[in-house]
């Protein structure tokens, strides 16, 4: 990001970001995007992301996301069960395998930590403390 700028996010335009077919349970889901910044070393990463309806799995990083628009069910595997909406704000653990189950074509604002190279996610890299 070379500048501070604003965005109305339910009308920013998105580009395809195609799923690997592995992560579709059910429907037809289709995923859009669109990075906003990234930090010079790459570890963070700022953007918005669109799903349509449909069940999908994936293993997420580092996330906290605020809802814009639509509904879903986000089951942690081993842990809760997220229900979200507009206004709702998340948090993603590095690792978790999510199932998303998206009731009305979903977006949000992103905001994601990229692990260190060497960092297991638990603390500092290789020390598993987590």
């Amino acid at each position: 990001m070379d500048h501070s700028f604003a965005v109305h996010i339910p009308d920013a335009e998105l580009e395809p970001d195609p799923l690997d077919p592995a992560q579709i349970v059910s429907g037809a889901p289709e995923v859009s995007g669109r990075l906003l910044g990234e930090s010079p070393d790459g570890r963070q990463l700022r953007g918005i992301w669109q799903i349509t309806p449909g069940v999908v799995t994936d293993v997420e990083e580092e996330e906290m996301f605020v809802v814009v628009s639509g509904r879903a069910t986000v089951e942690i595997e081993g842990g809760p069960i997220l229900e979200i909406g507009p206004g709702d704000l998340g948090m993603l653990r590095r690792g978790d395998r999510t199932t998303w189950t998206v009731h009305e074509t979903l977006r949000k604002a992103y905001a994601i930590t990229l692990p260190k190279d060497g960092d297991d996610g638990h603390g500092e890299a290789g020390a598993g403390t987590g």
